[in-house]
C-alpha cells in the first residue's frame, strides 16, 4: 500500500489523533494539509511530518464555515495540485448535564463536529467529482455516538449524526468513485487521561511502556497510533471497495459496527391501540430492552489504583 503521489486534508490535527492521523498518512507517502486553530500547534505538527521525510503545510482556522472549508481544499490544491483524502477530525467538548447544557455548549460542539464535517465533505467531494478523483472520505466518530454517554447531549448527538451522514454519502458518492467510512476510535487522549478507569493504561503510554492486555484486548483500548494504521488503510486504493461503513479500532481490536437493526417485532391485528399495548408491552420490553451507553468490566486487581 502506497499515499505515494496523493494529498490529504486531516481537519483538528495539530495534536492527538488528529495528529497520528496526519503523521501516518505522511508515513504512507501522501501530502498533508494540517488544520488546527492554534498557529504554534499547527506548525509543530508540520515541522514532526517534514522532520521524518514527509511533506505538509498548515491551514491555522476553525472548521464550521464554509469559508474554510474553502480555504483547505484551495491550499491542498494550491501547494500540492490536487486533493484525494479527506478525514475530518476536528472537534471539541462541552461536556454538561441536559439541564446544565447552554445554547453555547450545544452550538458549538455542534458547528464544529457536524456543521464542520458537512462543510468540508461537501467542498471537497464538490472538488474530487469535478476532477474524477476517486477520493476517500473519513469521518471520525466516537462510542458515544454508538451508545450515548452520560454528560454529552451535543457531543453523542453530533457523533450519531456523522455516521448517519456517511452512509447516505456513500449512495450519493459511489458513482463517482469516492468512498466515504467513518471510523470509530477508542484510544488515549486528552480526555480519556481525566478518567480513573484508564489511569494504568494512561501511565503507560507517558512513560514509553506498552499498555496492559487488559487494556489493549480486552477493552480495545490503545494509542493514537493504533488508529492511525486504519485511516491510512482506508484513504488508500485498498480499501476502493470499502463505503459506507462504521469501523471501530482500539488497541488489539478491530470492529464493524452495524446499521441499526430492529431486533424484535410484534404483531397486533387491527394496529396497536392503548388497550393491547398495556396488555403486551410490558412483556415485550423486559424480554428485549436494549442496553445504553458503555459499561466496562472490573480492573484486574493490579491495574486497581
Amino acid at each position: 500500500m502506497s499515499l505515494h503521489g496523493k494529498v490529504a486534508i486531516v481537519t483538528g490535527s495539530g495534536r492527538g489523533l488528529g495528529l497520528a492521523y496526519a503523521q501516518e498518512l505522511a508515513r504512507q507517502g501522501a501530502d498533508v494539509v494540517v488544520n488546527d486553530v492554534d498557529e504554534v500547534t499547527a506548525t509543530e505538527a508540520v515541522a514532526s511530518i517534514t522532520a521524518a521525510g514527509g511533506q505538509a503545510t498548515a491551514v491555522v482556522a476553525p472548521v464550521g464555515s464554509t469559508e474554510t472549508a474553502q480555504l483547505l481544499v484551495k491550499t491542498a490544491v494550491d501547494t500540492y495540485g490536487r486533493l484525494d483524502i479527506l478525514v475530518t477530525n476536528a472537534g471539541v467538548l462541552r461536556d454538561r448535564v441536559l439541564w446544565k447544557m447552554s445554547d453555547d455548549d450545544f452550538d458549538t460542539v455542534v458547528n464544529v463536529h457536524l456543521r464542520g464535517t458537512f462543510t468540508c465533505v461537501r467542498e471537497a467531494a464538490s472538488y474530487m467529482r469535478e476532477h474524477e478523483i476517486a477520493g476517500r472520505i473519513i469521518c471520525i466518530g466516537s462510542p458515544a455516538g454508538q451508545r450515548g454517554n452520560f454528560g454529552q447531549t451535543n457531543y453523542s448527538g453530533v457523533k450519531a449524526a456523522i455516521v448517519g451522514m456517511v452512509r447516505t454519502w456513500s449512495m450519493e458518492l459511489k458513482k463517482a468513485g469516492i468512498t466515504a467510512n467513518a471510523v470509530i476510535p477508542v484510544a488515549s487522549t486528552a480526555m480519556t487521561a481525566t478518567i480513573p478507569y484508564f489511569a494504568a493504561a494512561v501511565e503507560a503510554e507517558q512513560s514509553g511502556r506498552q499498555l496492559p492486555a487488559f487494556f489493549r484486548h480486552d477493552l480495545g483500548f490503545g494509542t493514537a497510533g493504533d488508529v492511525a494504521g486504519l485511516v491510512a488503510y482506508l484513504a488508500s486504493d485498498a480499501a476502493a471497495g470499502v463505503t459506507g461503513q462504521a469501523v471501530g479500532v482500539g488497541g488489539d481490536r478491530l470492529q464493524i459496527w452495524s446499521h441499526p437493526e430492529a431486533v424484535f417485532s410484534a404483531y397486533h391485528e387491527g394496529g396497536w391501540d392503548v388497550a393491547s399495548l398495556e396488555d403486551a408491552f410490558g412483556d415485550i420490553i423486559d424480554a428485549h430492552r436494549q442496553s445504553v451507553g458503555e459499561t466496562f468490566p472490573p480492573l484486574p486487581e493490579d491495574l486497581q489504583r
